[in-house]
């Protein structure tokens, strides 16, 4: 038997530990919480006044025509039968996503409910006279991909078109416009596709914001200050991960010390699922490097493993753990990727709502324990409140995104910040008596 004095002295030593790593985990988030709000209040403040007044916002009315014709990119086109968009946005208006102002309805909004595929806008553009270079800013925000031609002449776009379209997100893009426009009138077709297999809503389809003519040296301030605001509106999807990662390396550390061997084993994995989960919003607005097709496929096959991985390691929070409750998990995951790759909806409905149930037998579980009780409860409802934010916060009209300095922050971003340090206090806090992390 462990002398007193040796036992208090072991005690004293892993209380220390936990001290200090649970000060640390503290420090950290206050300090990435406000390198958070710096970059979010920088990225949400509107365009400078000046740079704005030096360009020319493109909105008012466009033609418009659904379909596709090579042609139609020439200055002679004949456009006259064609219909009429405005693109002049209301007072105030920005998309519901990351803020982005001037935004407007989509074609859906201007009698093409059902459409998907290709459609044409047009315009004639007035360049000012002057020894200036000229630039035209993209649109920065497009269902779901565009190409700029300007008299006839592809300057660029975002995806590649044609008859195998690879769509990407839309981000900020800057074309040169050829030398010698000053002074010229010219004609900017803009050729945007929309996939069959995007979402349709109200507002859908085509450019929800209109193009901006800039003298070049404004045109990449402009540029800058739209990048800037691209960054704080994903910016979360990329910090959150980093830490869920760094959660991962914690879990690895204390592991071996850790009274909960097999909650930190799972919860590593859940915390990498999730991770991937979220960056993908970040790669997909940010680079080319995933087209929409993957991002979509990804965010309706993930979240099911993902899932599974916090039942299996919530399950291992109240030993021994339940084997029923692995086995059903298991067959709920199974059934669930089944449902998501075959187009199921109703074997992923089950899946959810089983998981669902699941996760009530695990919180009666740790009602009745004595171990960190509650500091499990609160960390568990944030994780439950992330994955099942329909379900759980839409009936009580908690809403799906915030706008804070006008950048939109999810609400499962929100969680999330709560839930990740609540998490690695709870992991640091199932180090063993005795235990010290080196």
């Amino acid at each position: 038997m462990m002398p007193q004095s040796a036992a208090a002295s072991t005690a004293s030593s892993t209380d220390g530990t936990q001290r200090r790593l649970m000060a640390g985990i503290a420090i950290a988030t206050v300090v990435t919480l406000a390198l958070m709000l710096v970059d979010l209040a920088t990225g949400g403040r509107p365009d400078p006044r000046p740079l704005r007044a030096a360009s020319s916002l493109l909105d008012g009315p466009w033609r418009f025509h659904t379909g596709d014709d090579p042609r139609w990119s020439a200055p002679d086109a004949d456009d006259s039968g064609w219909e009429t968009i405005d693109l002049t946005a209301a007072p105030g208006s920005h998309d519901g996503d990351v803020g982005l102002p001037d935004y407007v309805g989509g074609w859906m909004a201007h009698g093409h409910p059902d459409y998907h595929g290709y459609a044409w806008y047009r315009r004639t553009v007035a360049v000012p006279a002057g020894n200036a270079s000229w630039d035209i800013l993209g649109p920065t925000l497009v269902e779901d991909g565009y190409e700029l031609y300007w008299n006839g002449q592809r300057l660029g776009g975002s995806g590649r078109l044609g008859p195998e379209p690879r769509l990407v997100g839309t981000r900020p893009l800057r074309f040169a416009l050829p030398a010698g426009v000053a002074g010229t009138r010219g004609v900017l077709a803009v050729r945007t596709y929309m996939s069959p297999g995007s979402g349709a809503s109200a507002e859908g389809g085509g450019m929800h914001t209109a193009p901006i003519l800039s003298p070049r040296s404004t045109g990449e301030a402009l540029h800058r200050v739209q990048w800037q605001r691209t960054i704080a509106g994903y910016i979360l999807d990329a910090v959150e991960p980093a830490a869920m990662l760094a959660l991962v390396g914690l879990a690895l550390v204390v592991g071996r010390r850790s009274n909960r061997k097999g909650f930190l084993v799972f919860t590593g994995i859940a915390l990498a699922l999730t991770a991937e989960r979220r960056l993908n919003n970040a790669i997909v607005a940010w680079t080319d490097l995933q087209d929409l097709a993957t991002y979509g496929w990804l965010a309706s096959v993930m979240w099911v493993p993902t899932m599974t991985a916090w039942v299996l390691a919530w399950n291992r929070w109240c030993l021994p753990a339940w084997r029923s409750v692995d086995m059903l998990a298991v067959a709920l995951g199974v059934g669930g990727v089944v449902g998501a790759l075959a187009d199921l909806p109703v074997w992923a409905s089950v899946g959810r709502l089983g998981s669902m149930a699941l996760f009530v037998v695990i919180v009666a579980r740790i009602a009745r324990s004595g171990s960190m009780r509650i500091l499990a409860f609160v960390t568990l409802a944030s994780i439950l409140a992330s994955l099942f934010g329909p379900e759980l916060l839409d009936p009580l009209g908690v809403p799906g995104i915030w706008f804070p300095f006008n950048i939109g922050v999810a609400r499962t971003q929100y969680i999330y910040a709560i839930g990740v340090p609540l998490l690695a206090f709870l992991i640091v806090r199932t180090l063993r008596p005795g235990s010290e992390v080196r």
